[in-house]
């Protein structure tokens, strides 16, 4: 009877059982694919944020172009997030069921196409064209709605393809390129400006992130070529009832909230920061170093966390500790920028906080992955979700505080105080076991 069952199982390489193990083992990438897919994915993001940072770049000529006022930027400016909020969950949801590199061409496509397209809807459009700030709000806000997709299905995708072990260092390496197309923005933008007008780098950008999505379709098709299908049972559905009812994720959702109130007010409203406080100051030197710091510091963070988490360190401990740095340095320099009226220094404080930002990469970015493994695409959407509403609330609420007090001190000292917040919440309640 036990020669039969042996036979039985070796005769029947179908089982439910074996054709898990061989599943898993496809689905898995090879040492060379993930050298491949870091490269993909890096290159991506790197111009997704620059896609993303073109506007801000470019809001203080087009404005004054445009004779639009600081709500009317904010308008403009914050719109983005908007649809960038609306795509989240969708997009991890439907990336943990098809495949991540399948949602993340689409959404590719779409932000490629729009950027390159933005152009034509602005000057279509004058100071005195009814709903003039509204179109071309919404015409950012469908760029918002591409770019919302690319993190979750990103994260999917990497959660599928990679081992537990694998996933935080690999994701916290690849979300470096925004860090990276950040500063693209800020060296090609600066440069294109010099000689063409502020359109060329919207179809300059628009142009390359199209050419990338053709790399992108190329290699998802060999993929799934070599993989199995990578749908998963309806056992694997996502318990959000149980979900919400968790501490950590909402500490990592508020954590990520605050940390992005910072982040995108910045991103949003620093070139105009300058152009406003220092005109004397060089727009190279403002949207090119600050950003410079944000890429060591992203691997900065990366290797001390290994490193904690080598010598002996929890998940939990080593996730708090990076987060609680990220905060440190940022809510610091903030009060030091409300109170600063030297350039030099304004550049040093805002460089601090950017470099700060840089660990967040390597703590509450890649917590979704500790807290549920199976569900980390999903997850991820709907902490990105919430984590996006500074992006339209944060951004515009500068604006409408600079519209009434016309101060930059007043808006640095409300971002301090959302950081404070943040850090408290995820201290207390954070954590790097899983609760799914």
């Amino acid at each position: 009877m036990q020669n039969r069952r042996i036979l039985t199982t070796v005769l029947m390489p179908h089982s439910s059982k074996s054709v898990q193990t061989h599943d898993s083992i496809n689905l898995h990438w090879t040492r060379k694919e993930r050298l491949k897919w870091s490269i993909i994915l890096l290159s991506g993001t790197c111009l997704v944020y620059a896609t993303r940072t073109s506007v801000p770049l470019l809001v203080p000529i087009i404005g004054k172009e445009r004779e639009w006022s600081k709500t009317d930027s904010g308008t403009v400016l914050s719109s983005f997030f908007w649809g960038y909020t609306m795509t989240q969950v969708l997009g991890g949801y439907v990336s943990d069921r098809i495949g991540g590199q399948r949602i993340m061409w689409i959404a590719a496509i779409g932000w490629g196409i729009s950027t390159f397209l933005l152009p034509d809807i602005i000057s279509l459009f004058s100071k005195d064209d009814a709903y003039s700030i509204e179109t071309i709000a919404f015409a950012r806000l469908i760029n918002g709605a591409f770019q919302g997709m690319h993190f979750p299905s990103m994260i999917s995708l990497t959660s599928q393809r990679l081992s537990e072990g694998e996933r935080a260092s690999f994701f916290s390496l690849v979300t470096s390129g925004s860090a990276l197309g950040t500063l693209l923005t800020g060296v090609l933008g600066s440069y294109v400006l010099e000689s063409y007008k502020w359109d060329t780098v919207f179809r300059l950008l628009g142009c390359i992130s199209v050419a990338w999505t053709f790399v992108l379709i190329y290699y998802s098709l060999l993929l799934n070529g070599r993989t199995t299908t990578n749908k998963q049972s309806s056992s694997n559905k996502l318990p959000i009832r149980e979900l919400i009812t968790k501490a950590p994720f909402w500490s990592c959702v508020i954590g990520h909230a605050c940390q992005n109130n910072c982040f995108f007010i910045l991103l949003s409203w620093m070139p105009t920061y300058f152009h406003d406080t220092f005109p004397e100051v060089k727009s190279w030197i403002v949207n090119m170093v600050p950003w410079l710091a944000s890429v060591p510091s992203i691997f900065l963070g990366r290797a001390i966390s290994e490193k904690l988490i080598k010598t002996g360190y929890s998940i939990t401990a080593t996730r708090k500790i990076i987060q609680t740095t990220c905060f440190t340095i940022q809510a610091i320099n903030l009060l030091f920028l409300a109170a600063t009226n030297s350039s030099d220094k304004a550049i040093l404080y805002v460089t601090l906080i950017i470099a700060g930002s840089g660990f967040h990469n390597s703590a509450i970015v890649v917590n979704p992955s500790d807290l549920a493994p199976k569900h980390s695409g999903s997850v991820f959407g709907f902490m990105n979700t919430i984590g996006a509403v500074p992006g339209f609330l944060g951004v515009y609420f500068a604006g409408h505080i600079l519209h009434l007090t016309h101060s930059w001190a007043v808006v640095f000292l409300y971002m301090f105080v959302i950081e404070i917040i943040g850090c408290a919440v995820y201290l207390i309640f954070g954590s790097g076991q899983a609760i799914l």
